[in-house]
């Protein structure tokens, strides 16, 4: 099994055991968090969207409470099952895709999104190339991804911990987050009391999450075959090779990227 095929059937694994969307994790607010200065949500009222890396169903049900007409929701893994029960509700709204992103085939789209999924593709070039081509004149792509710059400490522990951690079945790692989640908890509460590292981003977002979504991120990130962290530079040249033009970039809470680039 390559490293595509792994890092897929994680996630599947993943959304398959922890199927839950819930509290601010699976609102506007966070998906206005997510868009930051770059993007005004209003403009998904009336588009078709298309969700590379649907998951859970999580950003799908975003789009359609921030207004989208018609959401193409593409997910490659066992997870599609479960992101067919948890957007149900709004299934006449939805074309739903069994199929990786870089096999997407529409054209003519208002917007593709794409949130926490690039950073997980190990050649990702083709999926860039196939979310411009879906795009009508004027359309643009609105991804998120890890960020290197900004990290530097937390990736001195995780980068090390995940070459353990991402070798480890399901039942282990989910105790093995299960001890980390009890200490994230301690260190919110720390940082609510002192200017620690990464206080800001504990205090305004994960202080925020219930409970449940706190232990899923940690599992999140200790998880899948492929992880990479992106500079500004990596994140332009990314986009740059798949055609995007007048490209700009937010720093997201000083941790992350968020994109978004236009088709001419």
């Amino acid at each position: 099994m390559n490293i595509k095929e792994k890092t897929i059937q994680d996630f599947g694994e993943q959304w398959t055991a922890y199927p839950e969307n819930e509290g601010v994790y699976a609102g506007l607010d966070t998906l206005r968090d997510l868009c930051g200065p770059l993007f005004d949500i209003e403009k998904f009222k009336g588009t078709t969207v298309a969700d590379i890396g649907s998951g859970s169903g999580r950003i799908v049900n975003m789009l359609l409470e921030a207004g989208a007409a018609r959401v193409i929701a593409v997910e490659p893994s066992k997870a599609f099952e479960v992101m067919l029960e948890n957007t149900k509700a709004n299934k006449d709204r939805i074309t739903y895709l069994n199929i990786p992103g870089d096999a997407l085939q529409e054209t003519d789209l208002d917007y593709v999104v794409s949130f926490g999924v690039i950073h997980h593709i190990h050649e990702p070039d083709s999926t860039m190339r196939a979310m411009y081509s879906a795009l009508k004149s004027g359309g643009q792509a609105l991804i998120w991804l890890y960020g290197k710059e900004g990290n530097g400490l937390y990736l001195f522990f995780a980068r090390p911990l995940r070459v353990i951690t991402k070798r480890l079945p399901h039942k282990v790692l989910h105790y093995f987050a299960k001890v980390l989640d009890f200490f994230l908890r301690l260190y919110i509460k720390a940082c609510k009391h002192f200017k620690l590292p990464m206080y800001e981003y504990m205090n305004n977002v994960l202080a925020k999450w219930t409970p449940h979504i706190r232990f899923v991120t940690i599992y999140d990130q200790l998880n899948p075959a492929y992880a990479k962290y992106y500079t500004q530079a990596e994140v332009v040249d990314l986009m740059s090779r798949a055609g995007f033009k007048n490209i700009r970039l937010y720093h997201r809470h000083g941790y992350s990227w968020t994109v978004v680039g236009d088709r001419e």
